[in-house]
């Protein structure tokens, strides 16, 4: 027998918790391991209900983010396709607020099961009242442990699920190796992050720590984000004896949030490959990667010395998407009728932008343009016209989801081309400051439509 020992006490603690989604530490207890909560008597609530999907529900004192429904969208979206291609789809929702996300499993993806887990035991009255909508009996459970603990509890019962839902709070990562052992292979992983001040590179112990990648500040810090968490993601993974892929993987800058959707798989990491160092320099702009073997070996071409060399790593450096796999999404977006006939036009500009930026030619990594323009010494030229310099030339060119006004390509050293440029900006005038969007503003049409 296994007994899972309760940690010692811990001395009290200060009224305020850096955590949102935990109002109090009065709001943390834990309780029984076998504690299922189901539908219980709804009681009249005074506040007014949100809406999501034209789906109604109560949010009550818990942490509830309305900006976040385009990450739920596309998490919404893989259940569903997982759902189409097995028997079952059985979801854990190991961090789930007042339980929207919860719910949107049950009504759009169409799954069997889920348990809603949130470690606020007061949060499970809100969270039964939004489920209870849900017809068709033994659909949902409730629970209020802390992740780790359930997620662990559901694999030693053998109690594995089709998709596993981890919306955590800053730099949490000690939930990825529970979250996987409850996962069935070829499974959904669905992980976050919203520290971005350690992916910015000012915290690299910290970043070191919760995913083994010494972190520092490259200009493309927000990608880097998402490279960081998929590499702690494939660290942990191999450890386990698995490997996961990427399907696709999202920011949003408010939060900041770092999302991906991983698929879990038996195997384990081909040596070297897509899990390496990144190197920028600083004297031209010139990004690239370096295996473990090739460490001894940094340099620049501008510069054989090295010294203006910035090294992070080691993080994912594979793709960020699936191309297929996005536009199956985007399949079922239109079979859900959120795309097609005008409308839900910005989901479908996300994720056309993320099957462009899958183009196996395009490297890590992207380029605002008035980097660009500053270093080359001239105007920022309109994104359009610069993409179709590029594309006239034979390179592979792409915007990002993450920053409006930046480019993926594979020329080389790009800010040391003045020649495409100055071609791409001849004649054209001087632009003003709100003519680009700064990587903290809405980094999508999409997301703008729901501030």
């Amino acid at each position: 027998m296994l007994i899972l020992s309760w940690p010692p006490p811990r001395p009290p603690l200060p009224n305020l918790s850096p955590n949102p989604r935990i109002a109090s530490p009065a709001s943390r207890r834990l309780s029984p391991s076998s504690s299922v909560l189901l539908p219980p008597h709804c009681a009249s609530h005074s506040q007014r209900p949100a809406t999501e999907r034209g789906h109604e529900f109560e949010t009550g004192g818990t942490f509830y983010r309305r900006e976040s429904a385009v990450g739920r969208d596309l998490g919404v979206l893989a259940a569903a396709l997982h759902r189409r291609s097995g028997p079952r789809l059985r979801v854990l929702d190991a961090m789930c607020g007042c339980g929207i996300r919860s719910l949107r499993y049950l009504l759009e993806a169409g799954a069997d099961f889920v348990l809603a887990n949130d470690a606020n035991d007061d949060n499970r009255g809100v969270v039964a009242r939004n489920l209870a909508r849900v017809g068709g009996e033994g659909r949902w459970a409730v629970s209020s442990n802390e992740a780790n603990r359930v997620m662990t509890e559901c694999y030693l019962k053998r109690d594995f699920y089709d998709l596993v839902d981890v919306d955590s709070f800053g730099s949490e990562s000690s939930y990825l190796r529970s979250a996987m052992n409850c996962l069935k292979l070829g499974g959904l992983l669905y992980v976050t992050s919203t520290d971005g001040y350690t992916s910015g590179g000012h915290r690299p112990h910290h970043s070191l720590a919760a995913y083994g990648a010494y972190v520092r500040p490259l200009p493309y810090s927000n990608e880097v984000g998402l490279r960081m968490l998929i590499g702690g993601a494939v660290r942990e993974a191999s450890v386990l004896g698995y490997c996961v892929s990427p399907l696709f993987s999202y920011y949003s800058y408010h939060g900041p949030v770092f999302r991906v959707m991983l698929r879990l798989n038996r195997g384990k990491l081909l040596s070297n490959r897509h899990y390496e160092f990144i190197s920028y320099c600083t004297k031209c702009g010139h990004s690239q990667s370096y295996s473990w073997d090739e460490l001894s070996k940094l340099s620049c071409t501008c510069n054989k010395e090295g010294g203006s060399l910035v090294v992070s790593g080691p993080l994912w450096t594979g793709p960020l998407h699936s191309a297929s796999y996005l536009t199956e999404m985007s399949n079922m977006a239109e079979q859900l009728g959120w795309m097609g006939n005008g409308v839900g036009t910005d989901l479908q500009k996300l994720l056309q932008l993320m099957v462009d930026e899958s183009d196996p030619k395009l490297p890590f990594g992207y380029i605002k343009l008035d980097e660009v323009a500053s270093r080359a010494k001239i105007n920022s030229p309109p994104l359009r016209t610069m993409m179709s310099a590029l594309q006239k030339r034979g390179y592979a060119v792409s915007r990002s989801h993450i920053a409006t006004n930046a480019i993926k390509t594979d020329l080389p050293a790009m800010l040391k081309s003045a020649p495409i440029l100055d071609a791409s900006v001849e004649k054209q005038p001087v632009l003003n400051d709100r003519t680009w969007a700064v990587e903290s503003g809405p980094s999508n049409a999409y997301e703008q439509s729901l501030i």
